[in-house]
């Protein structure tokens, strides 16, 4: 792995962890604090739309500055958030360090993955860019499982002060190691970046990507009664069952880098089908429990086969001025996540069982299939203008 891209994978498994761990210390969050659970869990939908709101806002204010202080700024924003978590005396400051914190979430990873793309040559960029987030899948392997065992023994706030350790190691090795001459803002600045927002390739591949997150977020919202109440596993069982299907995202990010090196968007196209076979899978044979074991490695694997495909897709899509697009691109992701665990909520309100919910992310999928389709038609009548090689 290139050194600097390396720098920014750490920035990414600082920032996966920030965002995943929560979710395993809301008791004890709630127990300190003295709120209840679900109030707790809102501390997650605050970080979410932190990432949604925050995104433009940022890109936008840093549109005509150098890219590597403002990662450099960026990786600080989320050690003094994390800072912030750990010594918050009350739940209403801890909600409001969250979401300060995800401000600097989508920004982080749009302008790093313009950074990381422009690091390498033209036919490595997607597996650049997974290179990137490989820090995001290990977040769920790693950080988080290491981060709730830490919290459970020394307290909730022991896990964000580590964060705030692994913040720091980040931001000094994005100084170090990001060359200070990294690809520069467009001439254009902030014009140049909404001006891209104009072209419809930019907004498909938004849209692919929110499809994609709700067809996951749909079932994996409610993954864990599925896999009891359905596959019959005991809680405990769940718990490995969740970190099989993050080794299935770390070994997805890499293979989905490098088939996008080679075809994108037949790549995005043939994974959504095979999520989409994957659900209906899930549906008819779900009841087994190795069988849905299985299912679960594999849609791990299937959904960030995608996400480097996607992302690559709309750095090139907005070439001209791609930082705000790409930036804009991790709020689709973000805002799939909350449309999707709503969609799975009021098709289970509306009397679809646990056993076939998974139904409903096959139909997402495949909406996502539509789209792609779409998008790769266009393109073959006015081809995606992709960015400049790197210097070799």
């Amino acid at each position: 792995m290139p050194l600097p891209i390396l720098a920014l994978a750490i920035a990414s498994f600082c920032i996966g962890t920030t965002e995943f761990v929560i979710m395993g210390l809301l008791p004890e969050v709630a127990a300190d604090l003295g709120v209840t659970i679900p109030a707790a869990g809102l501390l997650v939908t605050g970080y979410a739309l932190g990432v949604v709101f925050g995104a433009p806002v940022v890109a936008m204010a840093t549109a005509h500055l150098p890219h590597k202080p403002v990662l450099v700024g960026l990786a600080a924003l989320f050690v003094v958030g994390n800072l912030f978590c750990a010594i918050a005396p009350n739940y209403w400051l801890l909600m409001a360090a969250r979401v300060f914190t995800a401000f600097g979430h989508g920004a982080f990873f749009g302008i790093g993955s313009v950074v990381a793309a422009s690091l390498v040559p033209r036919n490595k960029r997607a597996s650049a860019i997974a290179l990137m987030f490989a820090g995001l899948t290990l977040a769920n392997i790693l950080g988080v499982p290491a981060g709730m065992a830490l919290g459970e023994a020394f307290g909730w706030r022991a896990t964000f002060l580590a964060v705030v350790g692994i913040g720091l190691i980040s931001v000094a090795a994005i100084a170090w190691l990001v060359p200070s001459d990294v690809t520069e803002p467009s001439g254009g600045g902030l014009r140049a970046e909404v001006r891209v927002l104009g072209k419809l390739q930019v907004w498909l591949a938004m849209l692919i990507a929110a499809l994609t997150s709700a067809s996951l977020f749909a079932v994996f919202t409610y993954i864990k009664p599925y896999l009891t109440d359905v596959s019959g596993l005991s809680t405990a069982a769940v718990t490995w069952v969740l970190l099989l299907f993050g080794a299935g995202m770390t070994i997805g990010n890499i293979v989905g880098g490098r088939l996008a090196d080679w075809k994108l968007m037949p790549t995005v196209i043939a994974t959504l089908l095979l999520m989409a076979l994957l659900f209906v899978g899930f549906m008819q044979f779900g009841a087994i429990a190795s069988v849905a074991v299985g299912i679960v490695f594999l849609w791990g694997l299937l959904i960030f086969v995608v996400v480097p495909p996607l992302q690559i897709r709309v750095v090139e899509a907005a070439s001209e001025g791609p930082n705000l697009a790409a930036t804009l691109n991790q709020g689709a992701f973000n805002v799939g996540n909350a449309g999707g665990a709503w969609i799975g909520g009021v098709a289970l309100s509306a009397g679809i069982s646990y056993a076939n919910l998974p139904l409903v992310g096959a139909v997402l999928a495949l909406l996502a299939v539509a789209v792609a389709v779409l998008s790769q038609t266009l393109d073959r009548r006015a081809p995606v203008a992709a960015l400049q090689p790197a210097a070799e």
